[in-house]
C-alpha cells in the first residue's frame, strides 16, 4: 500500500526541503507542499523537482501560494486571504507521497489551525527533521511532545548537520524514535548528493 509521510521540522530552517527531495528519490514518491509562503519564483516544489533524478515522481501543485515569506497566517492576511483548512485534500495518486510542511509544527495556518492540525487532518505519518544546533534538544523534544499529544504516528527522525556531542543520545533516549538517516554539512546540493543519501536512507524507510 502506498505510504504518505509528512516531513516536519523542529524549526523553519531544519532542512525539510532537502530531506523531502531525498525521501522522494528514495521512495520514488510524489511530492506535495500544501502551503508555499514566499519564494513563488523559486519554490520548494521547484527545488525538489530540480534535485531528483527519477522520472516516476510527480510534483503536485500547492493548495495555497502566498507572496510573503512569513508565517502562513500572516502571509495570507497580507495577501487578503484566509487559509481554509477544508481546501486541503490529498492529491489523487497511487504512488507514495511526501508532504512538506511550512515552518515548525505549531506554526499557525489560520486563527484555528496549526500545521500539526493539518497533519492530523491528512492522517499522515511524520518524519521529523532535527537540525543539530544549540537548543535543538529542547526544540526536538517539544516537537515530539506535541506529536504525542496529537496522537500522530512518527516513522522516525532524520538528523541534519554536523553532530553535537550528546545531542542525538539525549533526543533518542527520551523519544525512542528510529533514526532514518543523517545528513552532513554539504558544500553543494545537487542530484548526486540526493541520490547518495537516498540510497543510504532506503533500507531504514522500507523496514517495518
Amino acid at each position: 500500500m502506498p505510504q504518505k509521510y509528512f516531513v516536519a521540522g523542529i524549526d523553519t530552517n531544519a532542512g525539510k526541503t532537502l530531506v523531502s527531495a531525498i525521501l522522494v528519490e528514495a521512495l520514488k514518491a510524489d511530492y506535495w507542499k500544501p502551503v508555499q509562503a514566499g519564494g513563488l519564483d523559486d519554490s520548494d516544489t521547484m527545488m525538489v523537482s530540480s534535485l531528483i533524478s527519477n522520472s516516476q515522481s510527480a510534483m503536485h501543485p500547492e493548495t495555497d501560494r502566498l507572496t510573503e515569506p512569513m508565517s502562513p497566517h500572516i502571509a495570507a492576511a497580507k495577501d487578503g486571504v484566509v487559509i481554509d483548512i477544508e481546501k486541503f485534500k490529498l492529491p489523487i495518486t497511487s504512488n507514495n507521497l511526501i508532504i512538506e510542511g511550512a515552518g515548525g509544527l505549531l506554526v499557525p495556518l489560520n486563527d484555528d489551525f496549526l500545521v500539526i492540525g493539518l497533519i492530523k487532518k491528512l492522517n499522515a505519518e511524520v518524519i521529523l527533521v532535527s537540525r543539530n544546533y544549540l537548543g535543538s534538544i529542547n526544540h526536538t523534544l517539544l516537537s515530539a511532545l506535541a506529536l504525542e499529544q496529537y496522537h500522530i504516528k512518527v516513522k522516525g527522525i532524520i538528523f541534519n548537520g554536523a553532530p553535537r556531542e550528546g545531542t542525538e543520545a539525549a533526543i533518542l533516549g527520551r523519544t525512542g524514535y528510529k533514526v532514518l538517516g543523517r545528513i552532513d554539512e554539504e558544500p553543494l546540493l545537487d542530484k548526486a548528493v540526493v541520490l547518495r543519501y537516498a540510497a543510504e536512507f532506503s533500507k531504514a524507510l522500507n523496514d517495518d
